[in-house]
């Protein structure tokens, strides 16, 4: 919980000194893939017992079931940002409680799909 935690903060962290430079949107996925880095390295080291010569496998399913958490969090940041906040009339900080929503939404998902399928 305390990796997930450190490359989550990784993640926010980033897209919020992202932000300054490209648009919302772009900065959330670039971010997604720092927080990924911090979490693979931080999970494999950890979490789960590294299995001797499968580390390319290992990390070739990470990025798969990252791929599919990116998805996740991509939506669910620009869905609230773009959509609901707006319909809502929502503003104040609007975009740090998008992205972190939109961090937290897949956690359940990248559990499990990297428990019974990243680092089996």
């Amino acid at each position: 919980m305390l990796t997930g935690g450190i490359a989550a903060l990784a993640n926010l962290v980033a897209r919020f000194i992202l932000n300054f430079y490209i648009s919302f949107e772009i900065a959330v996925i670039f971010a997604y893939f720092i927080g990924v880095l911090v979490a693979y390295f931080l999970t494999r080291i950890y979490v789960f017992i590294p299995k001797k010569g499968a580390s390319s496998n290992e990390f070739f399913r990470f990025v798969q079931v990252n791929i599919l958490s990116a998805i996740i969090v991509w939506s669910v940041s620009v869905f609230l940002q773009n959509i609901f906040f707006p319909y809502i009339s929502y503003s104040l900080y609007s975009k740090e409680i998008s992205h972190l929503i939109g961090v937290l939404s897949p956690i359940l998902f990248s559990f499990f799909a990297h428990k019974f399928y990243t680092f089996k």
